[in-house]
């Protein structure tokens, strides 16, 4: 009977449980602050165990735990109100996201944490830890990214880039081109683009950056495709008289077109009027990419008469006449030619033909010593001739300045016969020479890389070489500074006025 009853009250005990205490769900609070235990930046704790197991959000900085997320949701929204607010005007068709610090994992547990979730927001809109997605433009060399930069869009790249490329190829021109057409052969004397190309590969994708990272505009896209991390600039300011050219003889030895093409906010023709005061800018692009041009050039070169001297012993020991006149040649000579970022690499002769044959002169010498008269029929002193720099391109620049367009360390040659009369050097024209042509006129050839070989007295004959260019004294790239005169001090001549045909050399 006893065990009866006993039975009966544990039964009666165990439905008292039921009723009272719930199995299902149960909370084992924590009372003792032994339990309590602080975590993360906002000293969350564990309010309580749950007996299912839950997921739990964990963001984390830098490795450090800032805390558990007791509504993701709300962080999620909290991302999108924020972006739509404060970002979409600026960075629109794009999204925010959180900090490349910032990191968040998923795990499963039964602990119910203090919610924190408003002090977290707070955090980490004060300390501006988001980031928003942009395109990542990547130039990529030898298989290496060398540069990276980030844009608010691809559009934004993409007329910066056009820009760029506008200043060395015309736009028509570069859409027939990527369209994978050609343009007419030449038939008269000019040059057509044949090629255009990135020697860099240029990858487009996109990624999440901070703000500040992110290039916004167009100029700012510009500036970069023009000097890259470059921000070292020189400035120059235009004095009375000066011309495109003249700055840039001045500057490096730029060409009109290369001084125009860094000032493009102030100067939009080789042929402008400079303001005195003005200030230019002189440093040429130092862009990370290089835009590759190709161009065929179909140019006239003189093919110059040679002299043939006959003996006349009826003509007295040194003197000369001439018993036939010479006259020069022609022939179409058709270049091509790489030019890199506007600058002039190389060029090559792809074909050429006799337009006209030279018919040499023929004097006669009374001894078979050369003469040392001049024909008064003048060459170019350098070969494959280009000015950069014609008589008063800058205030005081009284001579004209001769560059080889494929060869800048190239030879001078003598533009007529004659004999040398000055071999020496100033500190404005660096090694000079003078050959005198017993005609009347003198010829002047300065900044000579290194002093000319042929003593005072020597004889020389036209074509011959007497020096190589260079860019002694004052020069700011290599060139021939070259003039006549007439012996008398401070009577120089313009070589292009009535000497030399200097049409289509500028």
């Amino acid at each position: 009977m006893k065990k009866l009853i006993s039975l009966i009250c544990c039964f009666i005990l165990a439905v008292v449980l039921v009723v009272f205490l719930p199995s299902s769900k149960y909370k084992s609070k924590l009372h003792t602050s032994a339990d309590i235990k602080q975590i993360g930046k906002f000293n969350q704790t564990i309010e309580y165990m749950d007996e299912d197991i839950h997921d739990v959000f964990s963001m984390y900085y830098q490795g450090e735990l800032v805390g558990y997320l007791n509504d993701k949701s709300k962080f999620d929204k909290h991302l999108v109100t924020l972006y739509n607010n404060e970002y979409r005007d600026i960075y629109s068709n794009s999204k925010l996201n959180y900090d490349e610090d910032i990191y968040i994992t998923k795990t499963k547990t039964n602990y119910i944490y203090s919610n924190v979730d408003d002090r977290i927001i707070a955090w980490l809109d004060i300390n501006d830890l988001y980031s928003l997605e942009a395109t990542y433009i990547s130039i990529i060399e030898d298989n290496n990214i060398k540069y990276g930069i980030y844009v608010k869009d691809e559009e934004t790249y993409q007329e910066a880039m056009n820009t760029f490329i506008s200043y060395f190829i015309d736009q028509k021109v570069l859409a027939t081109l990527n369209q994978g057409a050609t343009l007419p052969s030449l038939s008269n004397y000019g040059s057509r683009e044949t090629g255009i190309s990135i020697t860099q590969r240029i990858v487009i994708a996109k990624k999440f950056a901070k703000k500040e990272e992110i290039m916004t505009t167009k100029e700012e896209v510009l500036e970069f495709l023009k000097y890259g991390d470059n921000e070292e600039r020189e400035y120059y300011v235009v004095q009375q008289y000066d011309t495109l050219a003249g700055v840039g003889s001045k500057n490096h030895g730029l060409s009109a077109k290369q001084v125009m093409d860094i000032n493009r906010d102030k100067i939009s023709s080789v042929d402008q009027v400079l303001q005195e005061g003005e200030e230019l800018c002189v440093t040429y692009f130092t862009s990370p990419i290089n835009i590759v041009i190709t161009k065929e050039v179909l140019k006239e070169r003189p093919i110059y008469f040679a002299s043939n001297f006959v003996e006349d012993s009826s003509l007295l020991e040194g003197l000369s006449e001439v018993r036939k006149t010479g006259e020069n040649g022609s022939e179409n000579v058709l270049y091509l030619e790489k030019w890199v970022n506007g600058v002039l690499l190389d060029g090559e002769v792809l074909s050429s033909t006799v337009t006209k044959e030279s018919s040499n002169e023929v004097i006669a010498v009374g001894t078979m010593s050369l003469p040392d008269v001049g024909t008064g029929n003048y060459r170019y002193p350098v070969d494959n001739p280009s000015i950069t720099c014609p008589w008063g391109c800058y205030f005081g620049h009284v001579g004209v300045d001769f560059i080889n367009l494929y060869d800048p360390w190239g030879d001078i040659y003598a533009v007529d016969n004659g004999v040398v009369v000055e071999n020496s050097y100033t500190y404005i024209n660096g090694n000079y020479i003078i050959i005198n042509h017993n005609n009347g006129y003198r010829s002047y050839y300065g900044h000579m890389r290194v002093p000319s070989e042929l003593p005072v007295g020597t004889i020389v004959q036209k074509g011959d070489v007497i020096g190589h260019i260079g860019m002694t004294g004052y020069a700011t790239g290599p060139h021939v500074h070259f003039h006549f005169d007439d012996g008398v001090e401070d009577h120089r001549m313009d070589a292009c006025n009535g000497f030399i045909d200097c049409a289509g050399l500028y």
